[in-house]
Formats: C-alpha cells, sequence, structure tokens
C-alpha cells in the first residue's frame, strides 16, 4: 500500500513536475487477418483493431479521471504489416496504411505503430513492398507509424536495406514537403528493435507476443529535475541514488495505471516502458536535467557520461518497482521534443556528432532531428549506418529519425506543433558516403554475438 506521504508526493509530481502516463498502447497480433485477397486482408485488419481496441480511450480517460493521473496519449502497435499482407495478391500495400489509418480513427487513438518490417538479414518480396509504399502511405494517412528494423547484434547490418531506407526517407520527405517534410516525423528506422515497445513512431506488436496486450509508457523528466535540485553540489553517487529513488517511484505509478487498464480491458499486462521522454514544456526536458548535474550547457563536454549515469539509475529504480520493466526504458533525446536540447542545438553546442556519442548510452538514438532538405539519401543512409552499428555493437537498441525539411538550410527550424514540438535545422558533412553506401551487402555481426 502506498503511504499518506507518497500519495502526496505524487500529487506534488503530477500538479508541478509534468509527470504522466505518456501513453496505454494496446499491442493486437494480426496474424490471423492473413489472405490472399487484399481487400479482404484490410477488412479483417481494420474490424478486429476496431473489435480489440474499442473501449482503449475510454478505459483511459476513465482511469485518468478516477485516479487524478494524466494519460496524454492512448495508442495500438500491431504485427509488421509485411507480415500480415505477404500472402496477399497484390503489389500496393498503401491501401493496408490506409485500413490501419481509419481504424484508428474509428477507436480514437492518436497513433498507431506497426506499419512495419523487419529486414536485418535479409528482405523479402513483402518487405520491399512495403518499403517502397511508405512515402506514399505516410502521405495519405494521419496516424499511422512505420518503422524498419536494419540491423541487430545477431544478424549485423543489412546495407542493402540501410541504402534503401535512406531512400525511403529522402521520399517521404519529398512526399510531404508541403507539411515541411511531417511523414519523417512518423518513420523510424532500427537496429535491435524490441517488441514491446509502447512508444511511437517505433512501436510495433512483436510475433513473439500474446493475441493482444496492453503496454505502459511513463515518463518524468520533470520529476528527476526537480529532485536533483535538492541534491546541488553532492557527489555522484548521492545524484545516482536520488535519480533511482525517483525512478522507483514514477514506475510504481505507471505499474498500478497498467494493471488497472489490464483489468478492465480483460487483457494481459505486458509492460511498463520507464522512459523519460520529454516535452516542449518548459520543466520537462532530458537536456535540463544534465545541465542540473552541472554542466553549463548540454551537448559540452561531460553530457556523454551524465547521460550514462542517468539512464543507468532510471533502469535500476525501474526494475526495483516492477518484474515487468521492458520496451525501452531509460532516457530519450529527441531534438524536436526537447525544449532544452533545442536550445542548445540552436547555440551550435549540441551538434550531431555529439548526439551520436549520446545515443552510446541512452535508451534509442538520434530522434527528431531536422537536417538541410538538400542532404543526399547516401548521407542520410550514412547516418543510418553508424547509428546501426552503434547498436550491433553494445547489443543495445539503436534508432534514427531524422526530417529532410524541404526547402530549409541549417539555421531555419521545422515546425511539427504538439508534442513533437520545433528543431532547429543542424548542419551535416558535406564529404559524400556515396561509395560506402552503394557496396551493399551486409556489415558481419560481431564476434561476441555468438553466445550460444
Amino acid at each position: 500500500m502506498l503511504s499518506h506521504e507518497e500519495i502526496l508526493q505524487t500529487v506534488q509530481m503530477i500538479d508541478h513536475q509534468h509527470l504522466d502516463i505518456r501513453t496505454i498502447t494496446m499491442g493486437i497480433s494480426l496474424l490471423s487477418c492473413a489472405d490472399t485477397d487484399p481487400k479482404a486482408c484490410c477488412q479483417k485488419i481494420y474490424d478486429k483493431i476496431c473489435r480489440k481496441a474499442e473501449h482503449l480511450v475510454a478505459t483511459g480517460e476513465s482511469i485518468e479521471r478516477e485516479f487524478g493521473i494524466p494519460i496524454v496519449n492512448k495508442r495500438v502497435s500491431v504485427t509488421p504489416i509485411s507480415l500480415v499482407a505477404a500472402g496477399c495478391d497484390t503489389e500496393d500495400y498503401v491501401p493496408f496504411a490506409v485500413a490501419l489509418d481509419k481504424a484508428a480513427k474509428t477507436v480514437g487513438v492518436n497513433f498507431l505503430g506497426g506499419y512495419s518490417a523487419l529486414v536485418q538479414k535479409g528482405m523479402t518480396e513483402s518487405d520491399r513492398k512495403l518499403i517502397r509504399a511508405i512515402p506514399e502511405a505516410l502521405a495519405v494517412t494521419d496516424r499511422v507509424c512505420s518503422s524498419v528494423n536494419v540491423g541487430s547484434t545477431k544478424a549485423g547490418i543489412n546495407m542493402d536495406a540501410v541504402r534503401l531506407m535512406g531512400e525511403t526517407v529522402k521520399a517521404t520527405a519529398a512526399r510531404t514537403a508541403d507539411n515541411n517534410g511531417f511523414g519523417c516525423a512518423k518513420l523510424v528506422v532500427f537496429c535491435n528493435a524490441v517488441e514491446d515497445n509502447p512508444f511511437m513512431a517505433g512501436a510495433f506488436h512483436g510475433v513473439g507476443e500474446a493475441e493482444t496486450v496492453i503496454n505502459v509508457g511513463v515518463s518524468g523528466p520533470g520529476v528527476v529535475y526537480h529532485a536533483l535540485k535538492n541534491v546541488k553540489g553532492q557527489p555522484f553517487d548521492v545524484v545516482a541514488e536520488t535519480i533511482k529513488k525517483t525512478a522507483f517511484q514514477i514506475t510504481r505509478m505507471g505499474q498500478l495505471v497498467a494493471m488497472e487498464a489490464s483489468r478492465r480491458l480483460d487483457t494481459p499486462f505486458g509492460i511498463v516502458d520507464l522512459s523519460l521522454a520529454p516535452t516542449p514544456a518548459i520543466g520537462d526536458s532530458v537536456a535540463r536535467i544534465l545541465e542540473e548535474m552541472g554542466l553549463d550547457i548540454c551537448g559540452t563536454h561531460g553530457t556523454t557520461a551524465a547521460l550514462a549515469m542517468l539512464n543507468d539509475a532510471v533502469k535500476k529504480g525501474g526494475v526495483m518497482a516492477s518484474s515487468s520493466v521492458g520496451g525501452l526504458s531509460g532516457a530519450f533525446i529527441p531534438v524536436s521534443e526537447d525544449e532544452g536540447m533545442i536550445a542548445a542545438a540552436k547555440s551550435g553546442v549540441l551538434t550531431l556528432e555529439k548526439l551520436e556519442a549520446m545515443t552510446c548510452v541512452c535508451s534509442v538514438g538520434l530522434d527528431m532531428i531536422a537536417i538541410p532538405g538538400d542532404t543526399s539519401a547516401e548521407t542520410i543512409a550514412a547516418i543510418i549506418a553508424d547509428e546501426a552499428a552503434i547498436g550491433m555493437v553494445n547489443c543495445k537498441t539503436t534508432a534514427v529519425r531524422v526530417i529532410p525539411a524541404p526547402g530549409l538550410d541549417v539555421g531555419d527550424t521545422v515546425e511539427m506543433g504538439g508534442l513533437l514540438g520545433s528543431a532547429p535545422v543542424m548542419p551535416v558533412h558535406k564529404a559524400s558516403s556515396a561509395d560506402f553506401i552503394h557496396r551493399g551487402g551486409r556489415i558481419p555481426a560481431p564476434l561476441h554475438s555468438l553466445k550460444n
């Protein structure tokens, strides 16, 4: 049972420190929707999502009212569509995205993830069809998110897929140019993607998951920031302990909401993902946490060490609070979604190279970064390859979500709106990586992948 003091602390976190449940995500298996007729398959997809997630939003809202805990997003993730559609007699995979979007709007969720393919070791014909369809699919839908896993520690990096995804990101930006390349904000390229991630745009329902499952993502950068104000000037072991205790409290709240949502929806509870996911709101920033540790500005020397300690302490506190911590769980560094990151990038201290170094120790990778619109597909692919290599060698999830902003250059700002915020266009190297990318083939898995 929670003590009176713990309850009051939680109320304080919610009212003044931006603590919230960032998302309740229902994962739904669509494997039973497979059909040789693409129209029949799309209808089955729509029907199943509407049937399974019919009460998701209403349940989230009722928990929010009764417990007084803000639940920002209600979402759905589904089986990677390249698997579901593989048996369909069609070359056009855009209708599957349209069916997903229609279902998302019917059940009222803000995003639906799973327009995805897993190609870390090779591509099936269905994978190729889905990847080819991504630019158009993200242009004609509002709530569909897409992800492609191009590498893993066990398989290595599929460089043919990396090259193709560089071209796909570029084409998606062009296809959504009238909206600042917004389609790219709904597209993630992974290495070591996890099957139970509740956060968008990378969520999909893994084939090892149950028929349906409830995953909850908790977020509390503001809570950690305020906690560190009380240990100003103290040694790092005190800082780490403070973060760990704070993460424990945050995860307890997430566990409570997850179990209640699971009970009310009669759906198995999956995981609590304790990821410090920032927002553009003042006081809800991962960058400001790092600066509270003593850095003048996020991105200066010491930033990677500070982030490493933050990430580790968050995980240690979370696993003490729940036996089902999963997903990504740690600290996110999406530039456009973090007001401190935005300020650091605008100052020129936080660079793409420093962000890449930080991804070695954070939860995911290069996230929500705007780059010049004339950046070549090969350069984008090379950025993806670098990030995938970090994930592959370090046995961790890494990802790239970049926006080559059409018609914009360094110094301009891309406005995304809402939780996606705004992103200053950051410079990339002008030297070409084209010959490297066009080699193709597969970068072999590292020696430490042989663990059997």
